[in-house]
């Protein structure tokens, strides 16, 4: 008998639950917008080309078919979703050629990171494969952990993982084979 008491109250008390929790359902989707903000780039520039000068000397040129500058979040950085065709210049003027299909420059840190058929080449003859390297600009340094294929007019090397100055005059890899003729 005490439970016939307290039915009506309950089916009451159900009932409420029910229709204030349909009502929170469509604000909920709401609420969760508040927190969403777009991923979108502040500016856009299509076929870039950029010449990178100091004291009257052309130091690099970049030549990107597309850039997103993303400047406008928390940790800005540059990207080039449709590839780079870098040229650098020594003080001496002679050049260092990239290319990868793919780069990000993060802002602040001074970091290049190339992907896909990454590509360097000097005019020397050198030239380094990868599916990844970094540039730090600051020191003007390459490096990599992945597999690269290094071919020199001395020899071509394969290996994993490898650093090096920007006109390939110091070289430091790793895990490293293939013939190289050290006669000269």
């Amino acid at each position: 008998m005490a439970f016939r008491n307290y039915k009506p109250q309950f089916a009451f008390l159900a009932v409420l639950a029910v229709v204030l929790l349909s009502a929170c359902e469509g604000n909920f989707k709401d609420v969760q917008k508040i927190n969403y903000s777009e991923f979108v780039p502040s500016g856009e520039a299509i076929d870039f080309n950029l010449k990178y000068t100091d004291s009257g000397k052309i130091k690099s040129v970049l030549i990107s078919p597309k850039m997103l500058d993303y400047s406008n979040v928390e940790f800005p950085f540059t990207e080039f979703p449709n590839g780079i065709d870098v040229t650098m210049y020594d003080n001496k003027g002679k050049r260092t050629f990239i290319t990868a299909d793919y780069a990000v420059s993060f802002k602040g840190t001074d970091l290049i990171d190339l992907q896909k058929n990454v590509k360097i080449r000097t005019e020397q003859g050198q030239l380094l494969e990868t599916d990844q390297l970094y540039f730090d600009q600051k020191n003007e340094w390459f490096y990599t952990e992945k597999k690269f294929k290094f071919t020199d007019p001395k020899g071509i090397s394969n290996g994993e993982g490898i650093d090096f100055s920007k006109d390939f005059k110091i070289v430091n890899s790793q895990r490293i084979n293939g013939i190289i003729d050290e006669a000269e």
